[in-house]
């Protein structure tokens, strides 16, 4: 199915495709991949750049106007398609799985990782009769980009990360335990900056063990849910915006409202949390990783917020996460397959350009360097001057700069 719209500066053609939900089974139970291509007028036969957003479980952004902001850096050299990633945005929706028992829902959400996607774009690719077409991966996304470098590298003319080249053979234990030690950095700084909101935050915990507060709806909100607003600390914006919600007077509607939609983990997207640790599973099980390294500091300090980690109690404490609480238990133990592969990455052809973020909370610089070592074709530029939300806040530079980067004009 293929609708065309035009909007002002682009020309949006969507487009739907089946492909199997378990790619070692084409013949078995199919779903839906929607993408949205997005193109200059005059530039309805430029080549593609696919682009893959962080997550997992997020859909592509949608093109209204200037949004995204890197759109129309993007437009002048090529046709984007936007992939809603499996189990997102129109693509075939993942909810809470009912009427499948817990073993079942596990197994049917092994199927939404990096390398499920990557297969997904191939199947895409080859029914749009595209030769070969370049990736921009942000965050997730990146993931997926390596994984496409491990595993399917014909189909690329270039390969673009922001903010996203994973750790190779390494153990999620390893990456959450320095992801922990940036959490309480960007809590330190925070703090200095906004010192009078540590008494806030203690007197909303207070708040919070009594049972006074509550999200919209009448739920109540528990002290350790209430601590994960803190995953924004990692964007440019992060310190600000937490900042003036916690200035909010904590008995008004607006104050339940903003920070129901402050909490990172929720049941509009089950994936981001279910599947979040699988994401640096490279041939592990994580049984729990965040939960079992983190660091005493945060149960002795209530007023640190932790960061993008994932614990068992988030599938009870938050409102319409109990379904898959079995099933994330048994996701936890699963024996994960390895989703890149080092030898390929040594011998990648493929044009390579990386906006490494040096002080980036959620994909740790060291581990990215380390990577972007191994691919001889990779450009990394480490910068200082944007945090992970780069490509969000500062589009067009950070893109613009990836191009010309990956072309050889810089």
């Amino acid at each position: 199915m293929v609708s065309i719209t035009r909007i002002p500066g682009l020309v949006l053609t969507e487009h739907e495709f089946r492909v199997p939900l378990d790619h070692s089974r084409p013949e078995g139970e199919q779903i839906t991949v929607f993408a949205r291509e997005a193109a200059a007028p005059d530039g309805l036969d430029r080549p593609f750049l696919v682009f893959l957003q962080g997550g997992p479980g997020q859909e592509a952004p949608r093109p209204a106007g200037s949004a995204p902001a890197w759109l129309a850096r993007a437009v002048g050299e090529y046709r984007v398609l936007l992939l809603d990633q499996r189990g997102t945005g129109r693509s075939t929706p993942v909810g809470t799985l009912p009427g499948l028992a817990p073993a079942e829902q596990a197994a049917y959400l092994t199927h939404f990782r990096a390398d499920s996607i990557v297969r997904d774009a191939e199947l895409i690719r080859a029914q749009l009769g595209v030769d070969r077409w370049s990736v921009l991966g942000q965050s997730f996304g990146g993931f997926c980009v390596l994984n496409y470098l491990s595993h399917a590298p014909g189909g690329l003319r270039e390969a673009l990360f922001t903010g996203g080249v994973p750790p190779v053979r390494t153990h999620p234990d390893e990456v959450y335990t320095r992801t922990f030690a940036t959490v309480l950095e960007r809590n330190r700084r925070y703090y200095e900056r906004y010192p009078a909101d540590r008494e806030r935050v203690r007197a909303l915990h207070r708040r919070l063990d009594a049972g006074e507060i509550s999200l919209p709806g009448g739920v109540p909100l528990t002290s350790r849910a209430f601590r994960t607003i803190g995953n924004v600390l990692g964007m440019s914006d992060g310190a600000e915006n937490l900042h003036y919600l916690l200035e909010r007077d904590p008995d008004s509607p607006a104050f339940a409202h903003d920070l129901a939609a402050a909490l990172p983990f929720s049941a509009r997207n089950p994936l981001y949390v279910v599947l979040h640790e699988s994401s640096y599973a490279d041939g592990v099980a994580t049984r729990w990783s965040a939960d079992r390294v983190r660091p005493a500091v945060f149960d002795e300090d209530v007023t640190l917020f932790t960061g993008e980690h994932v614990y068992p109690w988030m599938l009870t404490d938050l409102p319409g996460l109990a379904p898959l609480r079995e099933a994330a238990d048994i996701l936890a133990e699963h024996e994960w397959p390895a989703l890149y592969d080092e030898e390929a990455l040594r011998s990648c052809e493929v044009p390579c350009a990386a906006a490494i973020y040096a002080e980036d909370a959620y994909v740790d610089r060291v581990y990215s360097e380390e990577v972007a070592r191994l691919i001889p074709t990779m450009r990394p530029w480490l910068t200082n001057e944007h945090e992970h939300n780069g490509l969000r806040a500062a589009g067009p530079a950070v893109l613009g700069r990836l191009i010309d980067m990956v072309k050889g004009r810089v």
